[in-house]
C-alpha cells in the first residue's frame, strides 16, 4: 500500500438476513480523503449466490441495516455530509428510502419488533442548553463531576448526554406525514446498550449498569424494558429491571444479550470481573446462560457455557438460532465462527474457521442459514454465508462468498502475504507472530526492519489485511509483529503474564521475534538496521525497549501509556487500568512496583531518535503522556519530535478522518526514510 491506498480500505458491516434467509444485506464503507468522511452504502444479494451484489441505497454513509421479520423493510442508519446518524427505512424490494428521526445527537442500533409494527433505536439525549448546533459549547455552564466515569474516549462526555432507548410506530405510509413520535423507554441518569426484542413485542432485554455500587466497579446487567403500545399519558417510563444481580449474587459485566427464538433463555456475553468488581485483566469474554419464565429470570443465576481459561468470545457477536448459539473465538490470531449448542451439551460446531477473522454475523431463527463479515490475508472484509451449517465444520462445505470488496487493492500489485512465525523467548516460552517482507523484485535485501508491537496489550494482531504493514513492505521495509505474552487469543494464563510485569517477558517475548526473523536467512533482514514502533501499549512497550536498549536505530511511540502515574487522573479509564495492571502508587510497595515498570521512571536511558504521535482528543491515552515524553527526551538532547493531530482521539490510526490518516502514513514514512533508509 501507498498513504492513499487508504481510500481503497473497502469493509463491511454486519450483514443482516432477510427472514426466510434467500437474501442478505449489508454496508459497504471506506475512508474518502476528498470529503474527509467515511462514505457507504447499502448492498444486497441472494444467499444462494445466484445473483450479483446490487445496490440497495445511495446515502452518503449508510450502514447497520437490519430486516423487519415480515420481509417487507430494512431500517437503515444514514449520515448526511458532516451530520449525524440517523434511522431511515426502505422497502427491501428497492424503493426512495425515507427519514424516520431527526434527534439532535443521532441514533443507533435500530432493532424491529417481531410483529414489524415499531423499531426501537439508542439515542444520545442531550441536556438542555448543551450540544446545541451552531452554539458556542465554550459558553456552556460548567460540568460538575461526582464520579470515576463521566467521559469516554471517542464519545466524549457522556453524563449530560445519557444513551436511551426509544421506540417509534412503523408508519403506514413513511413516504407522507411528519415523521413519527418517538417514545422514550428509560431515562435517567444510565447508559442503555444493545437493545433486543423478546417474542412477546412488549419488552426489550438490553444491557445497563442499574447496582448501587455502579460507579466503583466495572459491572453492568442484563435488564428488561417495558415496551407498552400505549405508554400512560405524562408518565415517565418504568425503570428497567435487572435479570442479573451485578453486585449482589453476580460479578459480571455483561457486553450483549440475545434472547431465544422461544424466549425461554437468554444468552449473555459477559466477563467475570470477580469479588472486586474491576478485576477486568484477562477477564475472558464468554457464553453464559439465564433462564427466563414469563420473561423474567429465575433464581437459577447465569450459567457459564466456555471455558473462563481457554476461551475469549468477540464481545459483540451474538446470534441465538433455535439449537445454537453463534459466535465467535479469538484464537492464535484468527477470530473463528463457532456454534455452540443451545442446550449445553455437545461440542462446539466450526462454521468459519482457518486465517479468518470474523466481525459480525446474522442468521436464520433456525439455524439453517449463516451470513458473517469476515477478514483474510488477502482481504479488508467480505460476506460470507454458510448455507448448510451442520455440514460445513472447516470444510467450507456450503460456504458462498458473496463479494470481493479488496478487489481493487489487490489489482494494485501492493498487497504482501505476511509468512507466519514462531519463536522461544529466553525462558523457553513460544511466542507467535508474523514477518512480512518487501517485493524482493524491486528491493534487494538485506531489508531495515521494523518491530511492530499491538496495543492492548489484551489484544491481538491477526491475519487479516493490516494497513500499517502493508504500507511499510510497499516503502521497502521489513515488518516483525506478534503476540507477546499479555496479548489475547492464547488463553487467560498467556494474558495475565505480564499482570505486575509490564515490560518484563512481554520484552522478552518481542525480541525473540525480532531475533527469530533476523536469524532466518531467507528472508534477507538486516540485523544492523532496526527500528520499533507501536500505539497505546505498543507505544509503552515502544518507549520501554529504548530505555533498556541501544540495537533500535529510530522508533515511533504513538498514543503511549507512558507515565502510570498521571495516568489515573487524566484518562478514562485510569481510576482502574493501571491500579489493576501494575499497581497502586499510594502504597510504599506499590509505588516501587509501578516505578520498575514505567517508562517515565526510566526515560534517562533512552538515547535512541524518537517520534511522538499523538491525538489531541485522546483521552484514553490522554495527550500529556505524549507530550511529557517528547519533553523529556528533548531536554536531555534526545533526537524527538511530535506530531499531533487535532480534534483526533485515541482510535486515529482506524477511524480517525482519512485525511489524517494518509498524512499520518505520510509523516512515518518520512521518519524512517530519514532514520531507516532503505538504501541502507
Amino acid at each position: 500500500m501507498i498513504p492513499d491506498d487508504v481510500a481503497l480500505l473497502h469493509t463491511p458491516g454486519t450483514p443482516a438476513l432477510s427472514p426466510d434467509g434467500s437474501t442478505a444485506v449489508w454496508s459497504v464503507t471506506a475512508p474518502d480523503p476528498t470529503t474527509d468522511e467515511y462514505v457507504g452504502s447499502l448492498w444486497t444479494a441472494p444467499t444462494d449466490g445466484s445473483g450479483a451484489p446490487r445496490r440497495l441505497t445511495r446515502g452518503h454513509r449508510d450502514t447497520a441495516p437490519t430486516w423487519s421479520p415480515d420481509g417487507r423493510w430494512v431500517a437503515f442508519l444514514r449520515s448526511e455530509p458532516k451530520g449525524r446518524a440517523q434511522l431511515w427505512l426502505v422497502e427491501a424490494s428497492g424503493g426512495e428510502p425515507v427519514a424516520l428521526t431527526d434527534a439532535p445527537l443521532g441514533v443507533s442500533e435500530p432493532r424491529f419488533s417481531p410483529d414489524s409494527s415499531r423499531i426501537a433505536y439508542l439515542a444520545r439525549v442531550p441536556e438542555e442548553g448543551r450540544y446545541v448546533a451552531g452554539e458556542d459549547a465554550a459558553g456552556e455552564p460548567p460540568r460538575h463531576i461526582t464520579t470515576f466515569r463521566y467521559r469516554g474516549d471517542g464519545v466524549g462526555f457522556f453524563r449530560d448526554r445519557p444513551q436511551h432507548l426509544f421506540v417509534l410506530d412503523v408508519p403506514a405510509d413513511p413516504s407522507s406525514g411528519p415523521l413519527p413520535e418517538p417514545t422514550a423507554l428509560t431515562v435517567g441518569d444510565l447508559e442503555v446498550a444493545g437493545p433486543r426484542w423478546l417474542p412477546d413485542g412488549e419488552r426489550l432485554v438490553a444491557v445497563a449498569a442499574v447496582h448501587a455500587a455502579r460507579e466503583a466497579d466495572l459491572l453492568s446487567d442484563a435488564v428488561l424494558v417495558a415496551a407498552p403500545r400505549r405508554p400512560a399519558d405524562g408518565a415517565p417510563p418504568a425503570a428497567p429491571v435487572p435479570l442479573t444481580r451485578a453486585g449482589a449474587r453476580d460479578t459480571l459485566s455483561v457486553d450483549a444479550v440475545a434472547p431465544s427464538p422461544d424466549g425461554r433463555t437468554l444468552w449473555l456475553l459477559a466477563s467475570d470481573q470477580g469479588p472486586t468488581g474491576r478485576d477486568f485483566v484477562t477477564a475472558q469474554t464468554g457464553l453464559f446462560s439465564l433462564a427466563l419464565q414469563d420473561g423474567e429470570a429465575t433464581d437459577a443465576g447465569p450459567r457459564r457455557h466456555t471455558d473462563a481459561e481457554a476461551v475469549d468470545l468477540l464481545p459483540g457477536l451474538l446470534v441465538a438460532t433455535q439449537d445454537a448459539v453463534v459466535v465467535a473465538d479469538q484464537r492464535r490470531g484468527a477470530v473463528v465462527l463457532v456454534a455452540l449448542p443451545a442446550s449445553g451439551e455437545g461440542d462446539e460446531h466450526v462454521l468459519l474457521g482457518g486465517p479468518v477473522v470474523v466481525s459480525g454475523a446474522d442468521a436464520t431463527p433456525d439455524g439453517g442459514v449463516v451470513v458473517a463479515a469476515v477478514a483474510r490475508p488477502d482481504s479488508t472484509g467480505d460476506v460470507v454465508v454458510v448455507r448448510d451449517p451442520a455440514g460445513a465444520a472447516d470444510t467450507g462445505a456450503g460456504t458462498v462468498v458473496l463479494t470481493d470488496l479488496s478487489a481493487a487493492l489487490r489489482a494494485t500489485g501492493r498487497l504482501r502475504t505476511p509468512r507466519e512465525l514462531t519463536a522461544t523467548a529466553s525462558d523457553g516460552y513460544p511466542v507467535h507472530g508474523w514477518v512480512a517482507t518487501p517485493d524482493g523484485e524491486r528491493y534487494a535485501g538485506p531489508h531495515p526492519t521494523i518491530l511492530m508491537i499491538h496495543g492492548g496489550p489484551y489484544a491481538q494482531y491477526t491475519h487479516a489485511v493490516f494497513d500499517e504493514v502493508q504500507t511499510l513492505t510497499e516503502a521497502g521495509y521489513a515488518v516483525v509483529l506478534g503476540n507477546p505474552r499479555g496479548s489475547a487469543g492464547y488463553g487467560a494464563a498467556h494474558g495475565r503474564a505480564i499482570r505486575g510485569a509490564f515490560g518484563t517477558v512481554d520484552t522478552d517475548d518481542v525480541l525473540a521475534l525480532l531475533d527469530a526473523a533476523l536469524a532466518d536467512t531467507t528472508l534477507g533482514l538486516d540485523p544492523d538496521r532496526l527500528g520499533v514502533m507501536g500505539g497505546s501499549y505498543g507505544g509503552y512497550l515502544t518507549a520501554w525497549l529504548t530505555t533498556r536498549t541501544q540495537r533500535f536505530t529510530g522508533a515511533i511511540v504513538e498514543r503511549g501509556f507512558l507515565d502510570p502515574v498521571s495516568f489515573v487522573g487524566s484518562s478514562d479509564i485510569g481510576w482502574f487500568f493501571g491500579l489493576e495492571y501494575l499497581g497502586d502508587p499510594r502504597t510504599a510497595d506499590g509505588e516501587a512496583a509501578v516505578a520498575a515498570q514505567s517508562p517515565m521512571a526510566h526515560v534517562d536511558a533512552v538515547r535512541t531518535p524518537t517520534l511522538v504521535i499523538h491525538s489531541e482528543n485522546d483521552w484514553r491515552c490522554p495527550v500529556e503522556q505524549g507530550q511529557r515524553w517528547f519533553v523529556e527526551l528533548k531536554r536531555r538532547g534526545v533526537g524527538a519530535e511530535l506530531l499531533l493531530f487535532p480534534g483526533e482521539g485515541h482510535e486515529l490510526t482506524r477511524s480517525g478522518r482519512p485525511r489524517h490518516r494518509v498524512q499520518r502514513f505520510e509523516h512515518v514514512l518520512d521518519w524512517w526514510s530519514r532514520h531507516l533508509p532503505v538504501g541502507g
